[in-house]
């Protein structure tokens, strides 16, 4: 059995507000961009060509977003907003007196990763909107977390738990 690895519970939050500020700018760029457009009563996109819905702002964006949470499930200890928690922000402030599991915060990656990917997929087929819905509700979730140290990804992540879905080991 291994240990669980534990981490400081102000990396989450820190990592949360830089998210919820990338997805904000994102979700403007796609209200902006061609996602939100529509011919007439139809519920699809314009015929734009494939190649104007990959260069959207908005969907380029989500795309980086979606790709930074890929990264925080794949390699938490290299990701990008750790490594400037670990390196810039946490050595000036006071010692960490808190410590969580590190696997809740993982899954919520994942999540967001689950969420944004959706958007993108959908985005690409010409669903109008998806962009920008599933962009909001990543928004949201990394909102609550680094507004108010809520952390929707977490919740789900203890709930499957205590179902015995995740995170335990099965005999």
């Amino acid at each position: 059995m291994t240990a669980i690895e534990r981490i400081d519970v102000r990396a989450p939050r820190f990592a949360a507000s830089i998210t919820a500020g990338l997805l904000l700018v994102a979700f403007l760029a796609s209200l902006l961009g061609i996602a939100t457009a529509s011919v007439g009563a139809e519920w699809r996109l314009p015929a734009a060509p494939l190649a104007d819905r990959v260069v959207d702002a908005g969907f380029v964006l989500v795309l980086i977003a979606a790709l930074l949470f890929l990264w925080g499930v794949s390699s938490p200890r290299s990701a990008p907003w750790g490594v400037l928690f670990r390196r810039v922000v946490r050595p000036r402030l006071s010692p960490r007196r808190e410590f969580e599991d590190a696997r809740p915060p993982r899954f919520a990656q994942g999540v967001g990763l689950a969420v944004t990917a959706i958007g993108l997929i959908l985005h690409l087929a010409g669903v109008p909107w998806a962009l920008p819905s599933a962009t909001a509700l990543a928004f949201a979730a990394a909102f609550l977390n680094a507004a108010f140290g809520f952390c929707l990804g977490c919740e789900m992540y203890l709930l499957l738990q205590r179902t015995g879905i995740v995170g335990r080991a099965r005999t």
